[in-house]
């Protein structure tokens, strides 16, 4: 079995050599579902999963714009539409200086795995760009984002590709991207999701992907007759997805010390409460500020510059800020200090050390492609009520956000539990389970 692993690596490593993120996402699926394959004769010799490696397209594209100064900016635009077996692409976008085809690619590879997770008939996808919104004025964004649409909405559509937000990505963003499209296509159509709520979007897009990491913890707990009540609660990060899963925590009787950026993070040991978080919230998404911050406004809670929150003790830790932020040693501290739960609520946070270490240690371990699936399972559900041109209520979106994330762990148990132990393998369940639904749809369309 690890000859035939081995083999399949080094035949993608030969052809996305340079692009070590998402070599990281294809190893980590190989390990669990080669395994898989091998034992389901409707599987073998028709390379499935080398299909499913390899993206239906790529494109990338020359973004020209103008900035407040009068000069002429250039930076790179993508789309990567990774399989469409079962519907239309469906991944973010993501404005950041980091963002190459490695990382868009491991991202979108992801995306089909989390998608066919939801249930929902949802292909995967992602793209971007290495444009930086940090710094940027309102109109310096807006003319970037009108002008990343004008070549982009050539290659997404309401059945064929819908994007949305992602790091960089906002609300404001969204809609500058979203405003373009409908002048090019003179149509008004659900195109791209976490839209406004006037103007086609859903309620709780906004808090789904934080509150479905929290959730599938909650159900992971619940496993071994637990819940998060008064649990002390890590989360990195202080973006969009930091922000609701420590109000979920919050509001589940949890307790939240720690919130983190890019230049540090936050301590708390009183505790971030809802009125903290509310502060927090406004620095972030109003003034766009930094986490160091907080301690001005609450001198109890102290700062560590360039650092990042796994040193402090912990029962669960939500690493909610971007791919590999949490590594070998990181998770051997958060063991040693007694961390009993870790559901990822950003992309493939743990590296392969991290993970590893985890399963090792058999605690309970979520990665992101099942825990973070919320956001885009929301998606999904904005898509739905644009079809119908209808709005659910606030309570019927997140019973449905619920029901899914209830469903997808189900799925992990169901493909990732050890008869012998009764250990749920987390990662090899999501893998498996995303991997069966887009298979078979590939055998029935054929080789196409």
């Amino acid at each position: 079995m690890k000859h035939k692993i081995e083999g399949f690596l080094d035949l993608v490593r030969q052809r996305n050599g340079h692009e070590p993120e998402f070599l990281q996402a294809v190893e980590e699926v190989a390990e669990t579902v080669i395994p898989y394959i091998v034992q389901h004769d409707i599987y073998h010799g028709k390379n499935i999963l080398l299909r499913m490696v390899e993206p239906e397209r790529a494109v990338t594209f020359r973004v020209n714009w103008v900035d407040d100064s009068g000069e002429i900016q250039v930076n790179r635009g993508y789309r990567i539409q990774m399989n469409s077996a079962i519907g239309p692409y469906k991944g973010g976008l993501r404005f950041h200086p980091s963002v190459n085809m490695s990382i868009l690619k491991f991202l979108a590879f992801e995306q089909v795995f989390k998608n066919s997770l939801t249930t929902l008939p949802m292909g995967g996808g992602k793209g971007g760009s290495d444009f930086d919104p940090k710094g940027k004025s309102d109109n310096e964004i807006m003319r970037f984002c009108h002008a990343f649409m004008s070549e982009l909405f050539r290659h997404i559509g309401p059945n064929t590709d819908v994007p949305a937000g992602d790091i960089g990505v906002g609300g404001r963003e969204i809609g500058f991207l979203f405003g373009m499209y409908k002048k090019l296509r003179n149509e008004f159509t659900g195109v791209l999701t976490g839209k406004g709520m006037t103007w086609g979007g859903s309620l709780i897009r906004p808090e789904a992907t934080g509150y479905g990491t929290v959730y599938f913890a909650q159900k992971m707990l619940q496993t071994k007759g637990d819940d998060i009540g008064g649990k002390t609660v890590t989360i990195s990060g202080s973006g969009n997805v930091a922000q609701y899963a420590a109000e979920k925590v919050i509001q589940l009787g949890g307790k939240v010390i720690t919130l983190s950026d890019s230049s540090g993070y936050i301590v708390d040991n009183e505790g971030i409460n809802s009125d903290k978080l509310a502060f927090v919230m406004d620095l972030k998404n109003n003034k766009r500020g930094r986490i160091s911050a907080y301690i001005e406004a609450y001198p109890t809670a102290k700062f560590f510059a360039n650092k990042r929150p796994w040193n402090e003790p912990c029962d669960i830790a939500l690493p909610c800020a971007t791919q590999n932020e949490l590594d070998g040693n990181d998770a051997k501290t958060l063991l040693e200090n007694g961390c009993i739960c870790v559901s990822e609520g950003a992309n493939m946070p743990s590296n392969k050390e991290a993970v590893s270490a985890f399963l090792n240690a058999k605690i309970l371990f979520a990665p992101g492609k099942a825990s973070n699936a919320g956001g885009v399972a929301t998606s999904g559900l904005e898509m739905t009520q644009n079809s119908l041109r209808y709005n659910w209520t606030r309570d019927e979106v997140d019973s449905k956000l619920q029901e899914i994330m209830g469903n997808i762990h189900d799925k992990c148990i169901e493909f990732g539990r050890d008869d012998k132990t009764g250990y749920v393998d987390y990662v090899k369940g999501a893998n498996i389970a995303g991997f069966v639904k887009v298979a078979d749809a590939m055998l029935a369309q054929g080789v196409v």
